[in-house]
């Protein structure tokens, strides 16, 4: 009997689990968001729009040290990423963004700058 209690709870607290996910991954992105950079080298506070089409994200980059770009991702459960090459002082570089979905109207994560420089971000949908 107390095995029945137990398996009884553990296929409960996986549907729970389950359920949690799905609602997790059911966040769409689509919008304007205001980012919010920290890098070693400085800050900004770039305005992103982006687009979900089920995983996979398209949109466009504006920002002062950036200029405007258009940028490609992904859209995984609660797991963000996308990236767009820029041109850093006559540099090419490859600028990555990864992180986590909070709600449907914030998320957090890590900034690459091509290998030059790291940094975080906080991004808030407008």
């Amino acid at each position: 009997m107390l095995r029945l209690v137990k398996l009884a709870a553990c296929l409960a607290a996986a549907m729970l689990l389950t359920v949690t996910l799905t609602a997790q991954s059911k966040v769409d992105v689509t919008g304007k968001w205001l980012f919010n950079v920290e890098t070693g080298a400085g800050g900004g506070t770039p305005t992103v729009t982006l687009k979900q089409d089920g995983e996979k994200l398209t949109g466009h980059y504006s920002s002062q040290t950036f200029g405007e770009v258009d940028l490609a991702g992904s859209v995984k459960a609660d797991k963000i990423e996308f990236s767009f090459s820029a041109d850093a002082q006559g540099t090419a570089l490859k600028v990555v963004y990864s992180g986590t979905i909070e709600s449907k109207d914030a998320m957090k994560g890590k900034v690459d700058l091509g290998g030059m420089a790291e940094g975080t971000f906080t991004a808030k949908r407008q």
